[in-house]
């Protein structure tokens, strides 16, 4: 295994919200793959909680983390050539509910170190030693890992503005900033979530994002699904969770009567807004459903227009939609809410700060479309790539470990 960084050989842990085995896109999933090409890393899946049990105690998921916990089935499983990811055997309390600070902190800390001590297996089985830890937003299963788990360097990563979301309110707006402080470096995805992190701890620093651009390269006409040639007429195409907090289906509904000659295609799973919502009834919205990350680009090569419709409020504000760099990538044009950080796209994105203006943005975008600008929004997009988003965590990384 060839180093880049010689002065920097750690092990690195990676834990955060999403496990391994889910079947959306992650940046967590895809900064341990980039770091598993230098650096052993081992992926560590939230412990499972009650309450999580009993909600989905059928499925076959929560069943696989069961047979672990019930030493059925081993937990450390090897993935990669330098990756191995791990199921704990530990069961931890669901405690957010709990209102008393007191109570919470002390039933968290003991989930942590519950969690620790099953980490500590597998670390001990791989002879982790020296070892790096990576938080991806678990702000409280991971907020005492630091004390318990004593890494070389530990480091939090933002990339969405947690808080906002109803989960994460209620003790996040106080745990957050205090794991964000006693991390020895703090890496976001956008210059807004940067600025939130470095009110808590100067060494913060934007990274970029990401975008997994061998899934986008050599698509082709040719490659569009089936299901999706069916439908006739043009599309304007949205690809991503359907959820209500991020999305403003008034801006939907806007553009699908504003077009009626054309088909406004929603794919990904809705939340219960979504599918209680009325634009079921409109004639020229389609919904179909969930599909497999690695036939998205087939689907958006379909598209004669990409949508990226987000409510503007605290939680996407700052955020950096991975779909914007996706639909970029197949040289779509692409016309997305005006937020802070979708400035940064703003010479190749039409931007839109209401439901008129998104009418105007697509019409412009339809009609400006040409080879050059395909191209350069191509190349763009692909300068989004893992690699250089990593490689400037490896630089503040070595310059952290260089003075520790």
């Amino acid at each position: 295994m060839q180093n880049i960084y010689p002065q920097f050989n750690n092990d690195i842990i990676v834990i955060g919200q999403q496990p391994w085995d889910t079947e959306i896109g992650s940046n967590c999933k895809n900064i341990a793959l980039e770091f598993s090409k230098h650096h052993r890393v081992l992926y560590i899946n939230s412990p499972l909680d009650r309450i999580t049990l009993i909600k989905t105690n059928q499925d076959p998921k929560t069943q696989h983390r069961l047979n672990v916990i019930r030493k059925k089935q081993k937990g450390l499983v090897q993935i990669g050539d330098n990756f191995w990811n791990y199921y704990p055997d530990c069961m931890v309390e669901s405690v957010n509910w709990i209102d008393n600070n007191f109570l919470f902190d002390m039933l968290n800390r003991f989930n942590n170190y519950k969690f620790a001590r099953s980490v500590k297996k597998a670390l001990k089985e791989l002879k982790f030693t020296n070892y790096l830890l990576f938080n991806d937003s678990e702000m409280f299963k991971g907020f005492y890992l630091k004390e318990f788990l004593k890494p070389a360097l530990s480091i939090y990563y933002s990339r969405d503005y947690m808080v906002a979301f109803d989960y994460w309110e209620k003790h996040g707006v106080k745990y957050e900033p205090l794991l964000i402080a006693k991390s020895d470096l703090c890496f976001a995805n956008s210059a807004y979530l940067k600025n939130y992190c470095k009110t808590y701890n100067a060494n913060s620093f934007d990274v970029g994002q990401g975008c997994d651009i061998e899934d986008f390269k050599n698509i082709s006409n040719d490659d569009v699904p089936a299901d999706l040639q069916l439908i006739k007429g043009p599309i304007i195409g949205y690809i991503g969770a359907l959820n209500s907090l991020r999305l403003d289906k008034e801006i939907i509904a806007h553009i699908a009567l504003s077009f009626p000659g054309y088909k406004v295609l929603l794919i990904g799973p809705e939340d219960n807004g979504f599918i209680t919502s009325d634009l079921h009834q409109v004639e020229n919205i389609i919904f179909l459903g969930q599909k497999p990350v690695d036939k998205l680009a087939a689907y958006i090569q379909g598209f004669d227009v990409c949508i990226n419709p987000q409510a503007v409020n605290a939680v996407t504000v700052g955020n950096y939609p991975r779909k914007i760099d996706e639909y970029l990538a197949l040289g779509k044009p692409v016309v997305a809410t005006a937020t802070e950080t979708m400035e940064f796209f703003k010479d190749f994105v039409y931007l839109a700060d209401n439901k008129e203006r998104y009418i105007v943005e697509i019409k412009k975008a339809l009609a400006e479309d040409d080879k050059d600008i395909v191209s350069a929004r191509k190349d763009f997009a692909f300068s989004h790539t893992w690699e250089n988003s990593v490689k400037l965590m490896y630089d503040r990384i070595a310059d952290k470990l260089a003075v520790a």
